[in-house]
């Protein structure tokens, strides 16, 4: 695969407990390890916050091309990711992901059909696919 875009970010400082910072700057964020993983949580972000904010984003799009390659008008439409974190038994970490849409301008078996494309073509799903539980929720 040749690359059409590349992103780039550093973390320094403790880890989760550290700093992120994209390579333009634009992204700049304090971390910090969720109260419910024994950290301190308060108002930062932690790389599962950014996981499903980004998977989000991405199946979004990934919805919108399928609706035009299936010439289907939408109207308002969302995405809601939820990442979770959790033991993978081994002494590791493993992520979940669910992933709801709502697509209130068509009927339930064009949108669940939209929602199975947009997962053929999301880079994030193709990524996860086979890697972590990944479950698709029409809203």
């Amino acid at each position: 695969m040749e690359a059409i875009y590349t992103a780039s970010a550093i973390a320094t400082g403790d880890g989760r407990n550290g700093r992120v910072r994209s390579s333009d700057g634009i992204l700049d964020l304090n971390l910090a390890i969720p109260k419910e993983m024994g950290g301190p949580g308060g108002a930062h972000s932690n790389p599962e916050m950014l996981f499903a904010s980004g998977y989000s984003a991405c199946f979004h799009s990934a919805l919108k091309v399928a609706a035009r390659m299936k010439k289907i008008a939408l109207g308002d439409t969302t995405v809601t990711v939820e990442v979770g974190i959790g033991s993978n038994g081994q002494g590791g970490y493993q992520l979940q992901a669910a992933i709801e849409v709502q697509i209130p301008d068509v009927d339930e078996a064009t949108a669940r059909e939209l929602i199975e494309a947009a997962h053929q073509i999301c880079p994030y799903s193709n990524a996860t696919r086979g890697n972590i539980e990944v479950t698709l929720n029409l809203a």
